[in-house]
């Protein structure tokens, strides 16, 4: 390991579990408080279905809070990251291995959704017309989706932003990412005094930003309380049974992707996919009440800096992974994309599947990891394919057959997210040369080592 990879890990060794770790008082703990929750919101869902459909604004509430600070963790933790290198070539680096590791994940995630559709042919059969209320909420999901989705319109829209404050403002993940290494870049330029001052003050802030993130997370439980009753209420076992074979195939291929593919990836690395999950079962629990992987995003950091990544490779990939390594949203696309047509009557060969997935794999990119932007993506990127296959009609009779189930597909595609970009961390920190594995190898084997390193870290001046 670098000497400077080694400055930016937490070095304290890893401590042996206390009354508060692996023994101690399981109701002290978060992710007790949140799975009593889940349980507590579909309970309420069941038995009272019209008070649990008044209960999503907690999730909304939370979600709104998590969005607040969202901008400003990735814009600090960024900056300190790659500004805290002194060295553009070796932040450059990093950007290309991520890049290259997300391009690969992409097209792993977007076949196995062409195969799960193939083998399984979930739409083949279906005959239920969707609702005349589905019908409308597809028409508003395709209204977003009108515009050109070309590369250029990409840049100017979506990456490039048109103020300093503008994405902070309205919570554009990429595009606070981008004025963050613009930022950062400038900063290594500085003499090495002067840079050392400006990391320090963005690294104070960023200090206060993960308190105000420890006392948002007290609530977490009422965001997933909320989330999964009205979930419940809502979409109910019944209202969901005709499409029941589309869920299970995306659950199901999600799975597959999770503890195939990852799994083999993460064993390359040196650790087990398994164990990993234990470690951020917190965070997936949230995901799980929320259906937003957004709300975990400034937890994320870090733990995962805490469980032995260096501040840099956390503070690049894990932002950037929430644009462009969407794993369950791909997943969701290609698996989305041939249901609709079978549903339809309609096939496609296998060369017309793969045009499909290439052109998906730029249409992935940049979408947001919040509820309903899958659902968003999906219809941009059947309208961008041509009339041949997927003429208006179809396409909007198609987004209301799954309209009705995206927020159970919603939550499917936001674990496998997090699932990914966090092996994704993990992975290319030791390709850096840049995790901590004595540190990884005993948070991975005691998970209550972590939270006491993430206490440390928010406590450090």
């Amino acid at each position: 390991m670098s000497d400077q990879a080694t400055t930016d890990t937490p070095t304290t060794p890893p401590e042996k579990p206390t009354a508060r770790g692996r023994g101690g008082r399981y109701y002290s703990k978060l992710w007790f408080w949140i799975l009593v929750a889940i349980v507590a919101g579909i309970l309420l869902g069941l038995l009272a279905p019209g008070v649990a459909r008044n209960t999503k604004w907690l999730a909304d509430t939370f979600l709104q809070l998590i969005k607040v600070i969202t901008g400003p963790v990735i814009f600090c933790t960024v900056v300190v990251g790659i500004a805290s290198l002194g060295n553009l070539a070796r932040a450059g680096g990093l950007a290309v291995r991520a890049l290259v590791y997300f391009l690969l994940a992409t097209v792993a995630s977007l076949a196995l959704g062409l195969v799960a559709a193939n083998v399984i042919q979930p739409g083949a059969g279906f005959s239920a017309p969707p609702s005349a209320a589905d019908l409308k909420q597809a028409q508003a999901q395709l209204a977003p989706a009108t515009h050109d989705a070309g590369v250029i319109d990409f840049i100017t829209k979506d990456l490039l932003p048109t103020s300093f404050l503008q994405p902070f403002v309205t919570n554009q993940v990429l595009q606070v990412l981008v004025l963050a290494i613009l930022t950062a870049c400038a900063t290594s330029m500085l003499a090495p005094a002067l840079r050392e001052r400006v990391v320090g003050v963005v690294d104070t802030a960023s200090k206060v930003i993960f308190g105000i993130i420890k006392i948002i997370m007290w609530v977490a439980p009422l965001g997933a309380f909320g989330g999964m009753a009205y979930t419940v209420a809502v979409f109910g076992g019944g209202a969901l049974g005709s499409l029941g074979l589309l869920m299970l195939a995306f659950w199901g291929t999600c799975a597959v992707f999770v503890f195939g593919v990852l799994g083999a990836v993460a064993a390359w690395s040196g650790f087990s996919i398994f164990k990993f999950i234990r470690l951020i079962k917190d965070e997936l629990l949230i995901i799980l009440g929320t259906s937003s992987s957004e709300t975990v995003l400034p937890r994320l950091l870090a733990k995962l800096e805490a469980a032995g990544a260096s501040r840099q490779t956390v503070g690049v990939v894990i932002p950037t992974g929430y644009s462009f390594n969407l794993d369950g949203t791909c997943i969701y696309l290609t698996l989305g994309a041939l249901f609709i047509l079978q549903a339809g009557g309609e096939q496609i060969g296998i060369g017309t599947q793969i045009g499909l997935l290439l052109l998906m794999v730029l249409t992935s990119k940049g979408a947001a990891g919040i509820t309903g932007a899958g659902l968003v993506t999906l219809a941009a990127s059947l309208q961008a394919f041509g009339g041949e296959f997927f003429s208006p009609e179809a396409v909007a009779i198609g987004i209301a057959l799954v309209v009705g189930i995206d927020r159970v597909m919603s939550e499917g595609r936001a674990l496998t997210n997090c699932i990914g970009n966090g092996v994704a961390t993990m992975v290319i920190a030791r390709l850096q040369g840049e995790r901590d594995d004595e540190r990884f190898q005993a948070v991975l084997n005691d998970p209550s080592l972590v939270d006491d390193a993430m206490s440390r870290m928010s406590q450090a001046s």
